[in-house]
């Protein structure tokens, strides 16, 4: 009886707790979305809208594509989610970092990178640029399941005469099939909200729901075709996200005991054509980025340095409100705030779901998927939520400062959420029952037992959303100020003024850009605990 009661109160307070981060949501998330939604609805027309057939169209299109970038991607990344599960190899850590430097880089980079491949864009640098940037995701979610299977059921099925191929299917892949629909879920997700890519290599031939919301929003003011398409945008992001909660709960139970060191080992015959097949994909990875870096330095009169000098200046026939240093200061001023913003409220949903979870609080599986619903709902969207929302807060909201920061930590802290939640689930919980009954308080339990065990890894996640936050273009795009820009909006200005010292900053920018990200995803891989999340 006295247990049950303690049950009770634990599911109870865990509940409370709860309310928290789902009250930031709500206020922040949740009010933005339902306020545009419903002047749409309002002005009438999205019953027009949703039987028109160019709607259907963008439906069309924005899940074909992403279903073919989502396929690209797995095929892509299972290679190299072998190499970082089963293989013992020189330069393991590189291969890490190189593939996860795509996952974080601005969307507009990678679409300004593509663009030195396809000038006039198209469906394939479309698919191509959207694969580009998620094969991480397949890679390291599949690769973490991969490093705790048991492979002694692969070699019991090579002993009695099975293909190495058949072996694969026959046993190695049901077993890694829910770390694979997870990648694909997710995969599929990001693919279809993809904004940054499809605006710069789609231009007006080729359109997405998320592209088309921005179009009608920003510059139709067409704001119940808008809602409409939001409305649809919402219902397909929900779907995936079930698809993707069932997909990751198989995972997790799915996962045994086994170390990675116990399973890895120097590849050897037919493992040696994956382990090549995974370089090919490493050096199709890097491509893009050098030759973005190639470009930068390359003009009409040969090798120069002007683009970067020019980022002094406020561009080409004063292109640009500020320099664009002054830009790069405040990329990284605002992505700090994110990033402190998205920390503490992406930790404390972490810590606060498992302890749903170990209570047997069922709000849990409603907290997670409402943390992970602003990746997939349009940032758009969000962003002129804010505007006809946030002056219902003391001191009209939408001048703040703070304002960037917020919509870029919407979009972390998912991500930080995943990096953490592993870690802290893994925590063995006898040691946190010890402390408490030797008469420590929960804070000083998180003190003394969490933090020292998942420090490394909240470093990792930190810096990781540090970098995402840097390059967030959809919501930044709409809500900053002509005087206050972001690197990644300076660089969209850039390449739609004509002029070629325009178009130099511009990959310029883009180079710094990756130059930062590049340190910051090596930082990550040296402090991060392997196998701890899905990114």
């Amino acid at each position: 009886m006295a247990q049950a009661r303690a049950g009770l109160r634990s599911r109870t307070g865990w509940s409370a707790a709860a309310l928290l981060p789902l009250a930031f949501l709500g206020l922040f998330f949740a009010w933005p979305v339902l306020a545009i939604v419903s002047l749409g609805l309002r002005e009438g027309g999205v019953a027009g809208a949703l039987v028109a057939g160019d709607t259907w169209e963008l439906v069309g299109f924005t899940l074909g594509q992403a279903a073919a970038s989502t396929v690209v991607a797995v095929v892509a990344g299972l290679p190299v989610a072998f190499v970082l599960a089963r293989c013992r190899i020189r330069g393991l850590g590189l291969v890490r970092a190189a593939v996860m430097v795509p996952f974080v880089l601005p969307t507009v980079v990678v679409g300004l990178a593509f663009r030195t491949f396809w000038p006039d864009g198209g469906v394939l640098p479309i698919v191509l640029a959207n694969a580009f940037f998620n094969v991480a995701v397949v890679a390291r979610t599949v690769g973490g399941l991969w490093a705790h299977t048991d492979r002694r059921a692969e070699d019991a099925a090579r002993a009695l005469g099975a293909s190495r191929p058949r072996a694969f299917l026959s046993v190695v892949l049901p077993a890694l099939a829910p770390a694979v629909g997870s990648a694909a879920a997710v995969v599929f997700l990001f693919c279809a909200t993809s904004f940054g890519v499809v605006l710069v290599l789609g231009g007006s031939r080729y359109r997405t729901l998320e592209t088309e919301i921005y179009l009608r929003t920003v510059e139709l003011f067409d704001l119940s075709g808008a809602a409409a398409l939001s409305l649809l945008q919402f219902l397909a992001v929900l779907a995936v996200l079930v698809l993707g909660a069932l997909a990751r709960r198989r995972r997790e139970t799915a996962l045994s005991l086994r170390g990675r060191e116990e399973l890895a080992r120097r590849p050897s015959g037919g493992e040696r054509v994956v382990v090549a097949a995974a370089g090919l994909v490493v050096v199709a990875l890097l491509t893009p980025v050098v030759g973005l870096v190639t470009r930068s330095l390359s003009t009409r009169d040969g090798w120069s340095f002007a683009g970067y000098a020019a980022l002094a200046t406020r561009g080409e026939r004063g292109t640009l409100a500020v320099t664009g240093i002054d830009a790069a200061v405040n990329s990284l001023r605002t992505a700090f705030d994110a990033t402190l913003v998205a920390l503490v409220v992406g930790v404390f949903s972490a810590v606060v779901l498992v302890g749903l979870r170990r209570s047997g609080a069922r709000i849990a599986e409603v907290l997670d998927t409402a943390l992970m619903l602003p990746l997939g709902v349009s940032a758009v969207t969000v962003g002129f939520g804010y505007l006809i929302t946030m002056d219902a807060l003391p001191g009209d909201f939408r001048t703040s400062p703070l304002l960037v920061p917020l919509a870029q930590a919407l979009v972390v802290t998912p991500l930080i959420v995943r990096m953490v939640l592993p870690v802290l689930r893994a925590v063995d919980e006898r040691l946190r029952q010890a402390a408490a009954t030797l008469g420590a308080s929960p804070w000083r339990v998180w003190r003394e037992v969490d933090l020292p065990l998942t420090g490394r890894s909240l470093v990792a996640a930190a810096g990781f959303g540090y970098v995402v936050a840097l390059g967030e273009f959809g919501a930044t795009s709409f809500l900053a100020r002509p005087d206050a820009p972001t690197l990644p909006v300076v660089i969209a200005r850039l390449m739609s003024r004509p002029g070629e010292l325009n178009s130099q900053m511009a990959y310029a920018a883009c180079a710094l850009l990756m130059v930062v990200t590049v340190g910051c995803v090596l930082l990550i891989e040296r402090l991060r605990v392997p196998s701890s999340g899905e990114f």
